[in-house]
C-alpha cells in the first residue's frame, strides 16, 4: 500500500470483476441497436477504467476522448471548460459516457447536454464510482461500480494534483495530504 494511502476502499481484484458485471450488463443493453456505440471517456482520470471495460464488452464499439476541466485541488469549480472535445461526429449514435466518478455531477451533467446537443441518439453514462452524498446536480450514472462514501479516493486512475493514478486500487487519501 501507498504511504499516502489511509486504506484501501477497492481492491484490484474486485474492480476487475465490476468490471467484467459491467461489460456483460452494456452488451446486453445495446445488443438490439442498430445505432453505432461510442463510448466517451473524459480524461484522464477514466482511461484505466476504459481500459479494463471495453475487454468486457462483446460488441463492435469505438471510443474517443474527451479533456474537461472543472476541479481546483479538492474543489469543484462548476466552471467546465471543455479542453479537448471530440474527433467525430456524435449525430445519430448512441454514446456511453465513461466516468472514472460522479461526485456532484456538474460536470457530467454539463457533458450530457453537450453530447445531446451534438445530436446523439442517446447519451448513458457508465461510472466506476457514484458517491451519491455529494450529488449537486439531478444526474446519474446508468451502470454503477461502486457506491463509495464521502472520502477522498484515489488510484486507478483518480487522482490528486496529478499524483497516484497509478495504483491498482482505489485508495482513501490520508487527510494530512490533501487538507
Amino acid at each position: 500500500m501507498h504511504k499516502d494511502v489511509k486504506s484501501i476502499l477497492i481492491e484490484e481484484a474486485a474492480i476487475e470483476e465490476k468490471c467484467a458485471e459491467l461489460g456483460s450488463i452494456i452488451t446486453k443493453h445495446y445488443s438490439d441497436s442498430e445505432k453505432p456505440l461510442v463510448l466517451v471517456a473524459l480524461l484522464k482520470g477514466s482511461v484505466p477504467f476504459l481500459a479494463r471495460l471495453i475487454k468486457y464488452i462483446d460488441l463492435d464499439i469505438e471510443y474517443d476522448f474527451m479533456d474537461v476541466s472543472s476541479y481546483e485541488g479538492t474543489n469543484s469549480t462548476r466552471d467546465i471548460k471543455i479542453l479537448k472535445d471530440l474527433d467525430r461526429s456524435i449525430k445519430d449514435v448512441n454514446i456511453l459516457l465513461v466516468e472514472d466518478i460522479v461526485d456532484t455531477g456538474h460536470t457530467i451533467e454539463a457533458i450530457i447536454n453537450l453530447l445531446n446537443n451534438k445530436g446523439a441518439a442517446e447519451v448513458k453514462v457508465v461510472s466506476l464510482l457514484d458517491k451519491p452524498s455529494r450529488r449537486e446536480a439531478n444526474v446519474k450514472a446508468d451502470f454503477v461500480g461502486f457506491e463509495i462514501p464521502n472520502e477522498f479516493v484515489i488510484g486507478f486512475g483518480l487522482d490528486f494534483n496529478e499524483k497516484y493514478r497509478q495504483l491498482p486500487y482505489i485508495g482513501i487519501l490520508k487527510d494530512e495530504i490533501y487538507q
